[in-house]
């Protein structure tokens, strides 16, 4: 029941008068525990590579990787997410080093599990676009994204996965059905507590350009993706997404991109009460980062942005910001 009052006797700028009071009766903030980092993964050595259209985010060699694991365990993140910018030389039209044990992912699991044991969560990325030539989530014939057979190669990645020590597996490839397949896979080879984070709700967009310059498919991917991630037009095919991801046997799911999709992330949470996390994409990252530095804005926006997510009801959000908040915000 909504309580209501009368102007005089209620003044609602009463509460908004000082900072304390301000403070004391405010609805959302934010905390560590809200933000996943992703980190980008180079082949070599002793490298820390800036990445052009993304400010102050890097691509790092896995000799290097120990330093922005360190600084996201000391900032009191609860999880990273790895992305790998796999050579061009090992991409081909089937992503095949999507299944090689000595990928950077792979190899990377292995590094921070036995220097970190669990003092912070892995996410990895179930998809193949990072390994395929074409640049596309899956197989293709005839220009086509194939379904059933793109499955049956991420049900063996996200194993593979499972097996180097990963936490969370993210299927972010949109394909219809994968969860439930993977989650079996999963269960009958002794993963029942490997949690999945789907993207259930991931939308055909134009935000994810400075992601794909990062993991190195900009300009590999031919025609769109528009036949397998959503249509932004639509919202209740987003609960429809969802519905079957947790009838699969999703734990929790993504909406992404985040604040174009601020409506998405309130309907799922309403909707479900499962853990929702928001990807604030690439793009968004990039747009506010260049209007912060070409002072079109200032730094507030970035809060004001993360505060957004909270506010529509999500639990957790992927950031490029998270393991610089502080510093930013200062």
């Amino acid at each position: 029941m909504m309580i209501t009052g009368k102007f005089p006797a209620l003044r609602l700028r009463r509460n908004r008068m000082n900072d304390w009071s301000r403070r004391l009766v405010e609805e959302n903030n934010l905390t560590p525990n809200d933000f996943i980092l992703p980190i980008f993964l180079i082949d070599g050595k002793n490298k820390k590579q800036s990445i052009k259209s993304m400010p102050n985010v890097y691509r790092y060699t896995l000799d290097k990787l120990s330093l922005v694991v360190d600084r996201a365990i000391k900032k009191g993140l609860p999880m990273i997410a790895l992305f790998p910018h796999t050579e061009k030389k090992k991409k081909n039209t089937l992503g095949t080093e999507a299944l090689n044990e000595d990928n950077l992912v792979c190899k990377a699991i292995r590094l921070i599990k036995k220097r970190y044991k669990n003092e912070i969560g892995i996410m990895c990325d179930v998809a193949l676009d990072p390994y395929t030539s074409h640049g596309h989530d899956g197989l293709i014939k005839s220009g086509y994204v194939l379904n059933d057979e793109t499955n049956k190669i991420l049900i063996d990645q996200s194993l593979l996965q499972a097996q180097m020590g990963c936490d969370v597996l993210a299927p972010s490839d949109m394909m219809d059905g994968r969860v439930g397949e993977i989650r079996k896979s999963l269960d009958k080879n002794g993963f029942k507590m490997t949690q999945i984070l789907s993207y259930a709700i991931k939308y055909a967009s134009s935000f994810y350009g400075p992601f794909r310059e990062a993991v190195g498919s900009k300009k590999l991917l031919k025609g769109n993706k528009k036949n397998y991630q959503m249509d932004y037009r639509n919202s209740q095919e987003a609960l429809r997404e969802v519905t079957l991801d947790i009838k699969e046997g999703a734990d929790m799911v993504m909406v992404k991109p985040g604040l174009p999709y601020l409506d998405i992330i309130n309907m799922v949470k309403n909707n479900f009460k499962i853990p929702v996390i928001a990807y604030q994409v690439s793009g968004e990252y990039s747009l506010l980062s260049n209007s912060i530095h070409k002072g079109l804005v200032n730094k507030g926006v970035i809060l004001e942005s993360l505060i957004a997510f909270k506010r529509a009801g999500a639990n957790a959000i992927v950031s490029y910001y998270a393991d610089r908040l502080d510093v930013i915000l200062k």
